[in-house]
């Protein structure tokens, strides 16, 4: 039996746009990781909220063709499951310690060093944020960038705290009865898309409630009580120095943290984006609302989507209609200052 330092990957065909799984075991455990696209671009890894995975929270932004293009004309995208998050997994053992964030972070070196990469971009949702912006504080030279969706960097409030025990009993007690799907559901998504006693839920949500069915209780129930033991990073995020794009739904239960941890990083090195009538889960419920912010932020690397997309009405950016000086790595937070403002998606 391989040691459980050892690096052991198993390689899995999936039919998910021709990606390929890799089963990673690291010191805290093992990880599954879906890559997509050429390995020889650089990499964006990606990292899901609570019970989620790359499906069930990035499927939407990348199913979105203008997105789709963007990043995987530029990017081999390396989708990392929380442990136990990934489709089909089993039951983790009980008798297995609980991963920390700390663990969880560290998780993320071993995927980068398993695949040999370098500095990476960065993209994660809300507990998948908290993790990715932690990996970046503990390993400043290995992030090239964080795009951040409803972003955690304090430790729970007492609300959350509270909130959070109850989600720990329901899962631990009853598994993913209804009840809890509920509570997950108002986690990610707004009130606009969740329906109501006249109105229908919509299609992604339908669509999220069934691919949590699939979770088992018990992996969400470590997940949740690692990210509920999380500590406060704010103290060091006025040292990241790595260009950071933020994005979350006015209607997000998490929309005071995400203001709270832009008003705490460097102001030249970053920008918020509000997106109005959305939940958590910008990358599922409102994806079109990243397109333009991200192809401003990623202009700063020189890094552009291909031409025969340029004439999208969506996304009228082309190197030709923007002033040099907004494409110069210094002036990325002056740049991206006027996307501060509430994102209107009425076209």
């Amino acid at each position: 039996m391989a040691d459980s330092n050892e690096f052991v990957s198993i390689d899995v065909e999936k039919i998910h746009l021709g990606g390929k799984e890799h089963i990673i075991r690291t010191g805290c455990g093992s990880v599954s990781v879906i890559v997509y696209g050429d390995q020889d671009k650089p990499a964006l890894i990606t990292y899901p909220d609570l019970a989620l995975n790359h499906v069930s929270c990035f499927q939407g932004l990348f199913f979105c063709p203008e997105a789709a293009s963007l990043l995987l004309h530029n990017f081999c995208i390396y989708h990392i499951s929380p442990p136990g998050h990934e489709l089909g997994a089993a039951a983790i053992c009980p008798e297995d310690p609980v991963p920390s964030v700390d663990d969880l972070a560290d998780q993320i070196i071993e995927v980068l060093n398993f695949f040999g990469l370098g500095a990476v971009m960065c993209m994660g949702v809300t507990a998948g944020a908290y993790i990715l912006t932690l990996f970046a504080l503990k390993y400043r030279e290995r992030v090239l960038g964080l795009i951040l969706v409803s972003p955690l960097c304090k430790a729970p409030s007492w609300s959350e705290w509270f909130y959070n025990k109850v989600i720990s009993n329901l899962l631990y007690f009853y598994g993913m009865c209804g009840l809890l799907k509920e509570c997950l559901l108002q986690r990610y998504f707004s009130k606009e898309v969740r329906g109501s006693a006249g109105v229908p839920e919509s299609d992604i949500v339908q669509a999220c409630r069934r691919l949590l069915d699939e979770r088992q209780s018990i992996n969400v129930f470590r997940f949740l009580q690692a990210i509920n033991r999380r500590p406060d990073i704010t103290e060091g995020l006025k040292s990241l120095k790595c260009r950071t794009l933020i994005f979350v739904g006015d209607s997000s239960p998490f929309h005071s943290e995400a203001l709270h941890m832009t008003s705490k990083l460097d102001r030249r090195f970053s920008a918020l984006v509000e997106v109005q009538a959305c939940g958590s889960m910008v990358t599922e419920e409102q994806p079109h609302a990243m397109l333009i912010p991200m192809e401003f932020f990623l202009m700063g690397y020189g890094l552009y989507r291909p031409s025969y997309f340029s004439d999208s009405p969506r996304s009228p950016l082309s190197p030709s209609c923007i002033s040099p000086e907004l494409l110069s790595p210094e002036s990325m937070g002056l740049k991206l200052k006027p996307i501060k403002t509430r994102v209107s998606l009425e076209v």
